[in-house]
């Protein structure tokens, strides 16, 4: 008698032992599911990029591309978001990024007189807002919201740690809809080529968005002048159309430095 009493209590116990196992293990693959990327952010910033699908949405993206109509033509951006490999082709001129090696390739013997290096990733980067926002080594902040046309928005100060990209020098204010999280203004300077911080904030307003794949994108903005580092009239339009994303990377060799093209340094 004394034995069957035992038995059963090994028997219960193990299966306790057994139960308390699988409760552990469901508990630790159901965290391993969660949304955990965006708990890295702060709040303000986190609320702005679910209003949009999500940051950890956007990371599935590997190729990007979108077309700008310009004087000359259409500008055609192809990206990598994982290696930000880029191509800009427009009528008269070529421009690529590999990872390693920036190019140029004229066309039509016209000369390229723009700024290569400074326009690399340029347009990619306010088209990609507020996603390009979630980059490594950005620091955060919480400011003064904006007040345009008795409408106020919230805000966050973006600044970068030393040494990250070509103008770690940069900062942008991002400023959002209170009741949406949507974003609504950005605020950027423009250090490119300067040794220290600019204090003068141009200005782009979002408020023309479309879903593509889950995420809100920007399908146009609208640069502002500026006074006093705030905005005050609207200046002119910029389009986005032929938005394409996947979750494919594109085929690289289409970044590769072609036959004829120069190497920008």
């Amino acid at each position: 008698m004394k034995k069957a009493i035992y038995l059963l209590f090994l028997t219960v116990l193990f299966s306790a032992c057994k139960n308390e196992k699988q409760t552990e293990s469901t508990v630790i693959n159901e965290v391993a599911k969660e949304d955990i990327t965006t708990s890295i952010y702060p709040e303000s910033i986190t609320k702005v990029f679910k209003a949009h699908g999500g940051i950890d949405t956007w990371n599935t993206i590997k190729s990007l591309s979108f077309t700008m109509e310009k004087s000359n033509g259409k500008e055609v951006t192809t990206l990598n978001l994982q290696t930000r490999a880029e191509v800009i082709e427009t009528p008269d001129y070529k421009m690529g990024y590999d990872g390693t090696t920036q190019w140029v390739l004229e066309k039509d013997n016209k000369p390229y007189k723009g700024n290569a290096k400074f326009y690399k990733g340029l347009m990619f980067y306010f088209y990609a807002m507020p996603f390009v926002l979630g980059d490594d080594g950005i620091m955060y902040e919480d400011i003064e919201p904006l007040t345009f046309e008795g409408k106020t928005y919230k805000g966050i100060l973006i600044s970068y740690e030393s040494g990250i990209g070509e103008s770690p020098d940069d900062q942008y204010k991002i400023y959002y809809d209170e009741a949406t999280a949507e974003m609504a203004w950005l605020g950027y300077t423009v250090t490119f080529g300067k040794d220290e911080k600019s204090k003068d904030f141009h200005f782009i307003r979002y408020n023309n968005w479309q879903t593509i794949n889950g995420l809100k994108l920007p399908k146009s903005v609208d640069w502002y002048m500026y006074e006093n580092n705030l905005p005050t009239e609207k200046r002119n339009t910029v389009e986005f159309i032929d938005v394409f994303l996947s979750e494919e990377a594109p085929d690289s060799t289409m970044f590769k430095m072609p036959e004829g093209a120069t190497i920008v340094k």
